[in-house]
């Protein structure tokens, strides 16, 4: 499974490169949404690093990034995000898609895949998601969030001001560890060719004006049992 995962990563930081220097296409936007789901799904089917469920019961938004870094000195992170937004009813919005992408500055080689879950926990830091251009880190306070399997033995509490609990793939963050997020922009290109509309973000996250594709109610589902 793992092996499939990490296959799917690569092939599709590989389809979002090229999507960026070719017209993107609906097919390409259906492989960012599974890929999304199926980072969510590997989060959560570890243990050692599943989000507990008091957690997502609470959660106002949910973030699933997946980047790709590469690069010698100066490192290069592109990719792509999925958001969903948990409207005043208590449904979950439609899928909206999202750039994610950083240049940082190190002696560092190779490349990696950086898949992570971001759990946004009030509206405030859900609404940062209609900003052209944000930074979690920077504009809201995010910690790496406490795993399932460290509930029992973590005597310390989640940071009380955090509204962004970060979780990846990667074992052995830990509890209040300070991170650096990248920025996230709209992708207004993948929304309107995935929905056929030109409606932005906060209609899409927080009105009933698009119908999701069928291609959405997969992720859609999942999100919303997880929640419950």
């Amino acid at each position: 499974m793992k092996k499939f995962l990490t296959t799917l990563f690569c092939l599709t930081a590989l389809v979002g490169f090229a999507s960026a220097a070719n017209e993107i296409t609906r097919a390409d936007v259906i492989v960012r949404l599974d890929s999304a789901e199926a980072i969510l799904q590997e989060i959560q089917g570890n243990f050692k690093t599943a989000i507990p469920a008091d957690i997502l019961r609470r959660a106002k938004g949910i973030v699933i990034v997946n980047q790709f870094q590469a690069g010698f000195i100066l490192a290069v992170k592109d990719g792509y995000a999925v958001a969903l937004a948990r409207r005043p009813n208590g449904k979950w919005s439609v899928p909206a898609f999202l750039k994610a992408g950083e240049i940082s500055f190190g002696l560092q080689a190779g490349g990696k895949a950086i898949n992570a879950v971001y759990v946004l926990m009030d509206d405030t830091t859900t609404r940062l998601l209609f900003k052209n251009r944000f930074n979690f880190g920077a504009e809201a306070k995010a910690a790496a969030g406490i795993r399932t399997a460290e509930r029992e033995g973590v005597t310390q509490k989640l940071p009380g001001d955090a509204s962004v609990y970060v979780y990846t793939t990667v074992e052995g963050y830990y509890l209040g560890a300070a991170l650096k997020t990248g920025y996230m922009s709209p992708d207004e290109t993948a929304n309107r060719v995935f929905y056929n509309t030109n409606n932005h973000l906060p209609e899409l996250l927080f009105s009933d004006w698009v119908t999701p594709p069928v291609e959405a109610h997969f992720l859609m589902d999942y999100v919303s049992r997880l929640t419950q």
